[in-house]
């Protein structure tokens, strides 16, 4: 998923590779990632927040949705990402406030069905952190986003399928793709903020 590039500093001549990068070739952890994985919708959550009326914090999730990454734990540069969401899936807690979500208001779901994540790039940030880059498109719209993840580790489940886990969080502001609907609050403020928290608690399963 591009979630594993570790940076080194490259001069002439060549000099000695920085730790983190020795570290990403010398690592049996890192390796041992390698592979093709999908994510486990069962046990995943892709979820969002947005302040609402100044005071409080509303909280969403999608139900609907499938990923697929490649990790590459010896070159972790060449690891990618690719999830695609279905926006009528929009999943609130309340009814009415999810169709508005996916009228022309904001979604516009008829017309725009999906979202879209395609990664770019990725580096390390700790021992633990990593940070993916890539594009999100929202209502045929594509900016660029960037995620931070803690890798939570990798096992075998009970029923032998190889798991990775790792959840993240990114924030961005929803006026980026056009969903800028909002209502002026008597005592000043907006109905709804602009920047909406979006986070990944995701388990994903090594194809075989």
């Amino acid at each position: 998923m591009g979630l594993f590039n570790r940076k080194t500093e490259t001069t002439a001549p060549v000099t000695a590779p920085s730790a983190a990068a020795a570290t990403a070739v010398a690592d049996p952890e890192l390796a041992r990632l390698t592979g093709d994985y999908v994510i486990d919708t069962a046990h995943s959550e892709i979820g969002f927040s947005a302040r609402h009326a100044m005071v409080t914090t509303i909280r969403g999730r999608f139900a609907d949705y499938e990923g697929t990454l490649h990790l590459d734990g010896a070159d972790p540069a060449a690891s990618t990402a690719a999830l695609t969401i279905k926006v009528a899936s929009i999943d609130t807690a309340l009814g009415a406030r999810d169709e508005h979500l996916r009228n022309g208001d904001f979604f516009a779901a008829d017309e725009f069905p999906e979202i879209t994540f395609r990664s770019t790039s990725a580096e390390q940030i700790d021992a633990e952190t990593y940070r993916m880059h890539g594009g999100l498109t929202v209502k045929g719209i594509t900016q660029p986003v960037s995620i931070d993840l803690t890798l939570n580790g990798q096992v075998t489940d009970p029923y032998g399928a190889v798991r990775v886990g790792f959840d993240g969080s990114a924030t961005v502001s929803r006026g980026d793709w056009g969903l800028t609907y909002n209502a002026a609050l008597e005592g000043g403020g907006v109905l709804i903020s602009d920047k909406v928290k979006l986070t990944f608690d995701i388990s994903a399963v090594k194809q075989v």
